[in-house]
């Protein structure tokens, strides 16, 4: 077939058009997670970036443009309204050591990649959006994210609050949990639940005191202080602010402490573990996650896992290049599915087996989960043997004469184990 100097030109432009302009598609009124991803909402999907490092901020920011174009599309009907204001919450932690920026961008979502998310939502038509977090202010541009969300017109939150915000619900919205546990009601940053908006929840794929930060845990940071503080144990449940009394559950103490007994009579491991961050503190901060999860319904979960990360989430660890993306409609399944691949056990692991409990989760056996791999847009069916594992060490349950930071990987038989 001949080629016209005309159709030459064209190609030309188009090769060396910026990155935002390259595959950009028309708006229309509403947009809508991809059709074979709503149809299979306990699926778990992973996709394969090509980052040849990490600091390559071009190749980061394709990766997130691409997922976008590739996961949520333009659609006439049946969709969410491009007019909808669309909640942000990348994972985000403060840093604490005095080690490069560089070698600790592993401590939260990749921000190229954030912005290349941001710019496929802009493409569709979209021109609300806000990003919200607890974590202090003063950290946000760590990683460049204040940069990026003024650049794209991203309205953010204050996140501190005062004793009278509560009573006056200053910009934060309430949400009555339904089957509590800890928790009777929980305050988000407004506008999360509001009418007429959708939550895009932007995990990372790093290792942490809860064994990973994964995206259940991921909107944790949507809580307002101190009702964000799932990890100190009692001390956050029964020696809560008196502001905060109301909404606890009046039999959180029997009903936290029969869940942690018949564990332990289960032959959990690590119930003798003496970690600061102990097997109690991990059963409260578990039954808080549970009380959240109920509150909140993402329109989509990804966990960026470009480069992931061990340690303990805040400084201790080091970043690794993985290249993986993970996402899906369900939290808890995808974040078991993260848990595997990073090394660990999900059975070992509180959070599901208390979400089996709770009526939240049908298995917490990984190999039960339905997993596709997302090849050039198209799903292929995979088995979670043929996945890569990385091993990402946390400091979860440490056990005596075990390294602080090891995997939590003890043999779990889930054909024995009832629940």
């Amino acid at each position: 077939m001949d080629i016209n100097r005309r159709q030459i030109l064209a190609m030309g432009a188009a090769a060396f058009a910026p990155i935002h302009m390259q595959g950009a598609r028309i708006p229309k009124a509403q947009f809508a997670v991809h059709p074979f991803v709503e149809a299979h909402p306990k699926a778990v999907f992973i996709k394969r970036t090509a980052v040849p490092s990490k600091t390559d901020a071009p190749a980061k920011l394709r990766e997130g443009l691409s997922f976008a174009r590739e996961v949520l599309l333009p659609v006439d009907q049946a969709g969410i309204p491009v007019g909808h204001r669309i909640i942000l919450k990348p994972n985000f932690t403060s840093v604490r050591n005095k080690r490069p920026d560089v070698e600790n961008w592993g401590t939260g979502t990749d921000a190229q990649f954030y912005e290349g998310i941001v710019m496929g939502l802009k493409e569709l038509g979209v021109k609300k959006m806000s990003f919200l977090e607890a974590n202090g202010f003063h950290t946000w541009n760590y990683r460049g994210l204040i940069d990026i969300n003024e650049r794209h017109g991203v309205e953010m939150n204050e996140p501190d609050r005062r004793e009278r915000n509560f009573r006056d619900s200053y910009e934060m919205t309430w949400t009555k949990v339904h089957d509590p546990v800890v928790y009777k009601r929980i305050p988000h940053f407004a506008p999360v639940n509001e009418p007429d908006t959708w939550l895009l929840n932007i995990a990372k794929w790093k290792s942490h005191g809860m064994c990973m930060t994964l995206s259940t845990k991921n909107l944790q940071g949507l809580v307002v202080k101190p009702f964000v503080r799932f990890c100190p144990g009692w001390k956050m449940v029964t020696g809560v602010p008196a502001f905060m009394k109301q909404d606890i559950h009046t039999e959180v103490e029997s009903r936290v402490n029969r869940y942690f007994d018949n564990h332990r009579r289960l032959g959990y491991a690590r119930y003798d573990s003496k970690a600061d961050l102990s097997p109690m503190n991990q059963e409260i901060w578990a039954h808080k996650t549970c009380d959240n999860y109920q509150t909140l319904n993402p329109g989509l979960n990804i966990i960026e896992g470009i480069y992931g990360r061990d340690g303990d989430g805040f400084g201790i660890g080091n970043d690794v290049l993985t290249n993986l993306l993970m996402f899906g409609k369900d939290r808890l399944t995808l974040d078991m599915i993260g848990m595997y691949l990073g090394g660990h056990e999900p059975g070992n692991v509180n959070l599901f087996r208390i979400a089996k409990e709770r009526g939240l989760l049908a298995s917490f056996n990984p190999w039960d989960v339905e997993i596709y791999e997302w090849v050039n847009g198209t799903p292929v069916p995979r088995k979670l043997n043929q996945l890569t594992r990385t091993p990402l060490k946390t400091y979860y349950l440490q056990k005596d004469n075990e390294p602080k930071f090891h995997l939590v990987n003890d043999r779990f038989d889930y054909d024995k184990v009832k629940v």
